[in-house]
């Protein structure tokens, strides 16, 4: 359970990850010590995961796109989805329900980068489609 004080440290991680300790104790209004203390606590109970970067605009991916992925009679995420972590372009997975099995993020250089990427996905043995949505704009993210 999240105190005001924890919320208050996770929103401003979240703003920036690489705050200074000092400056994170004077947004929660702690000490630098009960501070990283804190931090400590929260990445041990698996609040806190890890810490991020976060690129400028010019170094953002030409395309992201989104293939959405149906498998064939049989087959699950455990048949494919090891067969699509070694393609460097794809950045997440999600397993979903309803008539999409699963979510397959893309981050790419170029529209030619993509199509291959996403034939790769549609030959995988268990997928019977791969249609794929182009990003156009993400108004906000959160993760």
């Amino acid at each position: 359970m999240l105190d005001e004080k924890d919320r208050i440290l996770v929103a401003s991680l979240r703003r920036n990850a690489r705050e200074s300790l000092v400056g994170l104790a004077r947004s929660v209004g702690l000490s630098r010590s009960a501070t990283q203390e804190r931090m400590r606590r929260l990445e041990r109970e698996g609040v806190i995961k890890g810490y991020t970067v976060e690129l400028a605009s010019e170094h953002d991916p030409a395309v992201r796109a989104m293939i959405a992925v149906t498998f064939e009679p049989g087959f699950r995420c455990k048949h494919v989805v090891p067969r699509l972590s070694g393609i460097p372009e794809i950045t997440a997975c999600h397993s979903l329900t309803g008539s999409i099995d699963l979510m397959v993020m893309v981050s790419c250089d170029s529209n030619a980068t993509l199509d291959r990427i996403r034939d790769a996905v549609a030959a995988v043995q268990g997928v019977a489609t791969a249609t794929t949505h182009i990003v156009l704009a993400t108004p906000w993210a959160r993760d």
